[in-house]
């Protein structure tokens, strides 16, 4: 009976503990680093379940359904994955550690990937938390002070201009192109077409600089090459929504002028005996009381406003065993700090990867659609006040007296009869209006499509394809508005009153296509050699159409933007000013390519790269459309020697490369002729007799081919106790065959013609620097402080026909940096007669200099040292960031100071107030002029306002709180993050202007970036 009862309570015991181990329930863990901070976003899932597992929220916590003796394993990117098994405990937690085959990143080197480790070329990778939140239309902007030795200069500020200068590593062209070649997820693609893409979808941006990396994209790579990979989903992956809003508030940054107020600059007309000051008042001159009741406008609210910019964007990724993908959706808006300014934008993405059971195949599609719409200024930088060009409203603040009375002002016509032809004087009006009635409207669609597969032949062999298209369309819809100041004159003028007003449409379709195939071989032999070759082919062609129709002559009572009413009917005996023009054009551009690239490794401690394209380009002549540019590159993973065990230096890696790559965007059909039927009326040149003409435009070179850049480079990575690393590159660019203007003597029928004369070489130093100063061991406190700079020397090498001038002040000379000033140097004021004084080329001074007084500054535009700095930080779920840009050893002329001390517009034009400090009989030791000085023409060509637009700014600041999990447990959230932001926040810089961060040689009412605060949100469900 006993032995029975023992046999039936083992049989009820054993099945008790087979349901024990059946029955699921909720565990509960936290994941934590080798430090003990935790982990958020760890993947946690049960061994051998369909279930796709959960991850951690922001305070390294989860739950997941398992069953005793089940194993759980952890996974995330860095640390090595984890498994343990479920036991009796409700509470699994687990501390991840380092991997270090995790931690060797994967190094994007073009048209390849490749681990860090073995990666050979200069190449700084930034990852999608740098980018994304960032007020910016174009991701380009939100890279600037983070990637050494690229310079990233806005010249406007204006939303969804295109106007943002980027340069890799120095100029690489005097007239082509100079900027790199982007590539968003294998498409080429424009900086221009950027302010379309939503910066939220972007995952990573890899800048390659070097030969070793860029001459694989042969002709197209001389100016480095931007690769940009968007998110995708995770395999084995549960749905992810996140959902991210932005608000922010732009306002203009404030200029250093020091503008006269009414009744100072009153009292400084007075004295000159010119303007309302002098002849203003009842009897003659104003009075102290007149003065003292003149108005006292501030323009800067008329012309400027606060802008107001909203971003939301929603995300859903998900993945099964063999697929995974990413959709999402943006709004972005943005008001600009002047009026009639501003762009709409809306996207969506959807990218989807797959792979066979067996993974021998895999396939990925792209797919981007974006619209937007913006608002702009016709001409931001032209000022002439008359009938046929219009204002500027970001040179009205400067050029208004702040006497006049903004009331004066009531509609265009009210102004027409009251001040008839346009006048400096009345500029703040004529810009009223012009606010008001002129439309300038861009409409924009964007199509980026990508496709890919790659399939494996063998286990070494494995053949791929790729191909990709952009499209854009563009439509503008111009008016200048019949109840407009400019209209109503240029119709009275015209000899149409009846019918003023102007609109012009255009459109412009690009379509590009890009595609490859390639073959690669990829083995390991006897455990230490590894061989990776590829062969390759291309193909890019691409389409550009244009065509623009104008009237002018509008029926207010039926027009309507962009409608196609109230236009005027045709009539023979219309004057010429008011017929309708219609006009087109269209071009062309193709590439096709072969290369091939070969790659060594032995033990991971030492590797070697090859690679060689050919290419052929559509812009040449025949005998000139073959290019070759090759390369080879080579390293040295110090920290695998034997001798290195034990050491701190836990990566040290030395890297070489030298090799060609070729710039072919020189400028259109640049090898032909281009005759250019023109009417006086309506051209840059005058018909004989008013009529029809064709001219030589330009002159043909057949000889004409790419510009080629040859660059050698030297590289040290390292890391230091985990702590501290850092990358030093070393680098000198060569540019030969320069495309630039060549002179030729007048009887050729021109002056000049395009060709490859000249070379340029750029040297220079990078520094990049990561150091965590508190890595989670003090009180959950964590801080990473960031730091990078360059240096970088231009220099113009073989210019012939010696010097060649770019205007009156710029030269181009052998020997010396690219586009320098060129001027008459000033030597400050006479003490006698408060003349200006300027030194002769001997050394001499005078007070009346000639052009042959000029000479080499040694600055220019063109910025020597370049960098950015500062910080990470967190502490039990806040948050703080910062970062420094700055520039240095950059010159600009300041024209808008110019116009401030010019005692010749005094009457005209406001005065800053240097000019109280003018030189007078009893002050005569100052740097100020006489406001009767005779000479101050002569200083339009010297260097007086030549200045240092060198500059320290706090380009981004945000400070945030990420809400902890407990808090969300009994909600619908995953996860919660507020946080505020700051951008162009503080500007420290010698430059009196509104912003020193400019892409010319100059300023002249140019739109300056504005100051940006804004309020974020991120959740997930």
């Amino acid at each position: 009976m006993k032995s029975k009862f023992t046999w039936i309570f083992t049989l009820l015991l054993a099945f008790f503990i087979q349901f024990s181990y059946a029955q699921e329930r909720a565990i509960t863990g936290v994941v934590t680093d080798a430090q003990g901070m935790p982990i958020p976003g760890a993947t946690v899932r049960v061994d051998g379940s369909s279930n796709q597992g959960v991850q951690t929220n922001f305070d390294g916590v989860y739950t997941i359904q398992a069953a005793t003796g089940q194993k759980l394993v952890f996974s995330f990117i860095g640390m090595g994955t984890k498994t343990v098994t479920v036991g009796a405990s409700n509470s699994v937690s687990v501390q991840m550690e380092d991997d270090t085959t995790v931690l060797d990143p994967v190094v994007v080197e073009g048209y390849r990937s490749t681990s860090r480790k073995k990666s050979n070329v200069a190449v700084t990778t930034i990852s999608a938390e740098t980018i994304e939140g960032r007020p910016n239309v174009s991701f380009v902007q939100s890279l600037q002070g983070q990637i050494p030795g690229l310079n990233i200069s806005t010249g406007s500020g204006s939303p969804g201009s295109s106007n943002t200068s980027v340069i890799l590593r120095g100029l690489g062209s005097l007239t082509g192109n100079t900027e790199p070649l982007y590539v968003i997820d294998g498409v080429p693609s424009n900086q221009s077409n950027f302010r379309t893409i939503n910066s939220n979808d972007i995952e990573s941006v890899s800048v390659l600089k070097d030969a070793g990396a860029t001459s694989i994209y042969g002709n197209r790579g001389a100016n480095g090459v931007i690769v940009v990979k968007t998110k995708r989903g995770a395999f084995d992956s549960d749905l992810q929504v996140r959902y991210s809003s932005v608000t922010g508030f732009t306002t203009l940054q404030k200029h250093n002028y020091n503008i006269m107020s009414s009744s100072q600059l009153l009292r400084l007309e007075r004295e000159k005996g010119i303007g309302d000051g002098a002849t203003g008042g009842a009897n003659g001159p104003m009075t102290d009381a007149e003065i003292a009741a003149a108005p006292n406008t501030d323009w800067e609210d008329y012309f400027f406003r606060t802008g107001i910019s909203q971003d939301h964007n929603i995300s859903f990724a998900q993945g099964s065993k063999n697929t995974n993908s990413f959709v999402s959706l943006g709004y972005f808006e943005q008001e600009g700090i002047v009026p009639n300014t501003d762009i709409k934008r809306i996207s969506v993405r959807s990218n989807f990867t797959g792979k066979s059971t067996n993974e021998r195949f895999n396939y990925a599609t792209n797919l981007y659609a974006g619209y937007s719409v913006r608002n702009q200024l016709e001409q931001e930088t032209r000022t002439d006040i008359d009938g046929n060009v219009l204002q500027n409203p970001l040179q009205g603040m400067l050029s208004s007296l702040p006497y006049l009375d903004p009331a004066f002002y009531v509609n265009g016509r009210q102004l027409y009869d009251d001040v008839g032809g346009a006048s400096f004087r009345n500029t703040p009006y004529m810009l009223m209006d012009y606010l008001k009635n002129i439309y300038n409207r861009y409409s924009e669609i964007k199509l980026l499509f990508n496709g890919s597969a790659n399939y494996k032949l063998t286990n070494e062999l494995t053949l791929g394809v790729t191909g990709g298209i952009d499209f854009t369309e563009n439509q503008r819809v111009f008016a200048r508005l019949p109840q407009s100041y400019l209209a109503i004159l240029s119709a009275e003028t015209g000899g149409y009153p009846q019918f003023p007003g102007l609109e012009q449409q255009s459109t412009t379709r690009d379509f590009a296509f890009n595609g490859n195939t390639r073959l690669n071989y990829s083995k390991v032999f006897g455990e230490k050699h590894t061989v990776d070759a590829s062969l390759m082919t291309e193909y890019y062609k691409a389409h550009y159409n244009s065509m623009v129709f104008q009237t002018t002559g509008l029926n207010d009572r039926t027009y309507e933007p962009g409608s196609g009413t109230g236009y005027v009917p045709f009539n023979p005996a219309t004057p010429n000013l008011f017929q309708r023009t219609v006009a087109a054009s269209k071009f062309r551009a193709g590439l096709f390519s072969y290369f091939g690239m070969f790659d060594y490794d032995y033990d991971s401690k030492y590797g070697v790269g090859l690679s060689l394209r050919r290419d052929a380009s559509y812009r040449f002549d025949d005998e000139n459309q073959w290019g070759t540019f090759w390369s080879a590159s080579a390293r040295w993973n110090i920290d695998q020697e034997s001798f290195m065990e034990g050491s701190s230096i836990t990566e040290l890696k030395l890297r070489a490369s030298y090799g060609t790559s070729g710039n072919q965007n020189i400028g259109g059909e640049s090898p032909y002729s281009a005759p250019n039927p023109t009417r006086t009326l309506f051209a840059t040149i005058s018909g004989y007799g008013n009529q029809s003409g064709i001219a030589l435009s330009q002159l043909g070179n057949p000889t004409a081919k790419w510009e080629t850049t040859e660059q050698a480079n030297i590289g040290l990575d390292f890391v230091y106790n985990k702590r501290l690393s850092g990358t030093i590159d070393v680098y000198r660019k060569y540019t030969k065959d320069l495309y630039q203007s060549f002179p030729l003597s007048a009887i050729n029928g021109t002056y000049d013609v395009l060709a490859n004369v000249g070379n340029m070489e750029n040297k220079g130093v990078e520094l990049l620097l990561n150091y965590d100063l508190f890595k989670g061991g003090v009180d959950d406190f964590n801080l990473r402080l960031m730091a990078n700079g360059s240096y970088n020397q231009n220099r113009l090498r073989n210019v012939p026909a010696g010097d060649q001038f770019v205007g009156d002040l710029q030269v181009q000379s052998s020997d010396e940096v690219a586009f320098q000033y060129f001027a008459v140097k000033y030597a400050g004021v006479n003490p006698v007669n408060g003349n200006s004084l300027f030194y002769t080329l001997d050394g001499g001074l005078t007070e009346n200099p000639t052009l042959d007084d000029r000479r080499r500054t040694g600055k220019s535009p063109i910025p020597v040292y370049q960098g950015g700095f500062g910080f990470e930080a967190d502490y039990k779920g806040f948050f703080a960031t910062t970062q420094f840009t700055f520039v240095a050893d950059v010159w600009r002329f300041d024209s808008d100071l110019d116009n401030l001390q010019d005692p010749t517009s005094i009457g005209i034009f406001p005065q800053a107030d240097d000019q109280l400090r003018a030189w007078t009989p009893d002050n005569r030791n100052t740097d100020i002029p006489s406001i009767n000085a005779t000479n101050t023409a002569n200083e339009d060509f010297s260097d007086r306002f030549l200045r240092d637009g060198s500059y320290l700014r706090l380009k981004r600041a945000v400070l945030g709180y990420n809400v902890p999990a407990k808090m969300l447990e009994k909600t619908f959230l995953g996860s919660a993050r507020f946080y505020v932001q700051g951008e162009n926040f503080l500007t420290w810089t010698k430059w009196r202007g509104f912003d020193p961060e400019s892409n010319g040689a100059s300023t002249f009412g140019g739109y300056p970036t504005p100051r940006v605060f804004s309020l974020g949100l991120d959740l997930s469900f």
